[in-house]
């Protein structure tokens, strides 16, 4: 006999023991179980099971309606074409949505859009509702890149971040994670504030504006403004370090990230006397930053050994990668400024964090909150699994 496709639904209020009545009464036919699907909110269950039935599908109806019935839950048994019996798993994407709050009109605005591409929600899961909310939608589309290009118009529009990555295994494949420093790991661009601090902020300000508007490189304007520096005490230095501030969430991010097996490390195109201090503060695994000429306790106004520019912050991240035997496709780069294109886009996954158009453009997700820790939710890692790689980190 050829086997029938058949789909049934149980829903109502859960409790011990339902999806076990459920499958004892599927057991007294001869079905072979192709998918299922589980859902508990409060204590509102839908379980959905695809499977094929050799036998009379109306005995089938009737098993699960009276076990439906017993348990006080409602029942569906729906037979479907052959061509249903499995939908097409190719093309299937991830689609995360951040908001702080995720408002019903915003959801509203991306399932159409959604909708609008031809693609379908097979499945929606909350992976957060604090201190942001995030759900996880798995879609079925035709056209991905389509799809992405649509709801990148959407977050414009709606104010809220949305994520969309391939489904399958490289997603929960991404093994090392690199971050930029300044504005990303930390609230503040350390040069300004030594600049500040030696009493050259304007000019610097003046060079670091050249450079924005591409009339001179990153080097020659790193250069350029370190040598401004020459002069200052390196107990100010020190002082300067130790009051960066980390953003918000950047210390949930990397340990989470650390407690789940990923390696993390920062790219900076700042300097080894900064970033020495999250490296040992953070526990990160690896670090590339520029190195300032300290001669005499002061600084020479002179950066050593080869800048850490646009190219070199790639450069890095391949190296990092290279040494620790992890493929490219399952790397992660995260950044904010233009210098940080390169990395983003030769690492697996590229995110912009609060970045201007240029770097959202080459990016393949953004974030536009002001924590980090939401970057988690883009890599599907749950609030749960937040709460418990802290809850071990403590104990």
């Amino acid at each position: 006999m050829h086997p029938i496709p058949v789909l049934a639904t149980l829903t109502g209020r859960d409790r011990p023991g339902v999806t076990a009545a459920f499958f004892a009464a599927l057991a007294a036919h001869d079905v072979d179980v192709r998918d299922v699907e589980q859902v508990v909110i409060r204590d509102r269950l839908v379980l959905a099971i695809l499977m094929e039935l050799r036998g009379d599908v109306a005995a089938l109806r009737s098993s699960i309606t009276t076990t439906a019935a017993a348990l006080g839950m409602e029942s569906e048994v729906a037979e479907l074409a052959a061509d249903d019996e499995r939908a097409d798993r190719s093309g299937r994407t991830h689609v995360i949505v951040i908001g702080h709050p995720l408002r019903a009109g915003a959801l509203s605005h991306v399932t159409q859009t959604i909708a609008d591409a031809g693609a379908n929600i097979e499945s929606i899961i909350q992976l957060a509702t604090e201190p942001v909310s995030s759900l996880e939608m798995l879609v079925r589309t035709p056209d991905a890149a389509a799809l992405r290009a649509a709801l990148v118009e959407c977050a414009e529009e709606t104010g809220v971040d949305i994520a969309v990555e391939p489904a399958g295994l490289r997603r929960r494949a991404k093994r090392l994670v690199v971050l930029d420093v300044d504005s990303t790991l930390i609230k503040d661009e350390a040069i300004d504030v030594l600049a500040a601090r030696a009493g050259v902020g304007d000019k610097v300000a003046e060079i670091t504006e050249l450079a924005m508007s591409g009339e001179i490189d990153f080097e020659e304007s790193l250069r350029a403004r370190v040598a401004l520096l020459a002069g200052l005490p390196v107990d100010v230095l020190a002082e300067v370090r130790d009051a960066l501030r980390l953003t918000p969430g950047a210390r949930t991010l990397v340990r989470t990230l650390r407690r789940l097996g990923y390696l993390v490390g920062v790219v900076s195109g700042g300097f080894t006397f900064i970033t020495d201090r999250f490296v040992a503060e953070l526990g990160l695994d690896f670090a590339a930053a520029n190195e300032l000429e300290i001669v005499g306790g002061v600084v020479t106004g002179n950066v050593l050994g080869p800048i850490i520019d646009r190219p070199g912050k790639a450069d890095a991240l391949r190296r990092f990668a290279a040494e620790h035997n992890v493929p490219l496709a399952q790397t992660v780069a995260i950044g904010d400024g233009a210098n940080d294109i390169d990395m983003l886009e030769a690492a697996g996954l590229g995110v912009a964090f609060n970045a201007k158009a240029a770097l959202r453009g080459a990016a393949d997700t953004s974030v536009n909150l002001p924590y980090l820790d939401p970057v988690l939710f883009v890599l599907g890692i749950s609030r749960d699994e937040i709460v418990e790689a802290a809850a071990d980190e403590f104990n």
